[in-house]
């Protein structure tokens, strides 16, 4: 009963959402032609993303040479809220989605949207040792990928740096908490968990340094980062044109202003940049350009 009170609930909510698909259908019209644009921020809006990816992603889908129109997104919990879903319904691309939660991806399954269109969701808690596995069986009918979007709040450079694939747009949460002079990275663990690595929350990903490098060594440009502070975005060389444009990673760097830290008790305590850095300081990262465990 709780279960089918729910698909009730969720499937309402998609359906409430049409008209959001079609305000998202003429931002995108607009953001699509903007050549002249100075920054990412300035081709956002959003729909089903956190914040404004929605637009960024309409841009560059449009933008670039992407014939196969697919893509894979994991840390997507329920995906209700996920940066590939406006391309699944406005566009209708083809979809991997993985989440740790087998009651998330049961709740994708159960709504219209799934059976809707072209998305295969597995519940799998991805590690380095099981990504490639996880991705070669998730899209085994397909003869490429254009978008990878990773946001797993824990090993995101280590499994980006295990993934064998290279799509044409790769789509990384950085912690800015971390700042952008040092490439550093929480040490691997498998088992990696944010809120019992440290009850702060903030203590979790990569630099956005150590994902640009990493970017360097897989062929990718980095093109920017979303106005939030959240997302960093790259692009495969071979598909940069006149419409996008590679940054430096001073210039294209942003610092998060958004304040989700939290007490021992969970609560939200709604910390500034600099009182994130403290907390932070004196737990151990991987400095991926000293190859060791350092302190923050």
């Amino acid at each position: 009963m709780k279960m089918q009170i729910q698909l009730i609930k969720d499937n309402i909510k998609f359906a409430d959402e049409d008209m959001k698909i079609l305000m998202g259908v003429m931002q995108a019209e607009a953001t699509i032609k903007k050549k002249d644009y100075k920054s990412l921020g300035d081709l956002e809006f959003k729909v089903f993303s956190q914040f404004g990816d929605d637009g960024i992603i309409q841009y560059l889908a449009h933008n670039l040479d992407l014939k196969i129109q697919t893509f894979i997104e994991f840390g997507v919990e329920d995906y209700f809220e996920s940066n590939t879903r406006f391309l699944l319904q406005k566009d209708n691309w083809s979809g991997f989605v993985m989440d740790g939660s087998s009651e998330n991806m049961a709740r994708l399954k159960q709504a219209s949207l799934y059976w809707k269109h072209d998305l295969n969701a597995q519940a799998a808690f991805v590690t380095r040792e099981n990504i490639n596995q996880l991705i070669s069986a998730g899209i085994a009918d397909w003869d490429g990928v254009d978008i990878l979007s990773i946001d797993i709040d824990g090993n995101d450079y280590w499994v980006w740096k295990e993934i064998e694939i290279n799509p044409a747009i790769v789509i990384m949460e950085y912690n800015s908490s971390f700042g952008i002079e040092r490439a550093i990275t929480v040490p691997y663990d498998p088992a990696f968990n944010r809120t019992k690595a440290h009850s702060s929350n903030l203590y979790w990903g990569s630099s956005l340094k150590a994902l640009y490098l990493l970017a360097l060594k897989k062929g990718y440009e980095f093109i920017g980062c979303a106005s939030a502070g959240h997302n960093a975005y790259f692009v495969r060389k071979d598909k940069i044109n006149d419409c996008v444009r590679t940054v430096s990673l001073a210039k294209g760097y942003v610092q998060s202003k958004y304040r989700d830290s939290r007490d021992e008790d969970g609560n939200l305590t709604f910390s500034s940049a600099k009182e994130r850095a403290k907390i932070l300081r004196g737990l151990p990262v991987f400095d991926i350009e000293l190859e060791s465990v350092v302190s923050f």
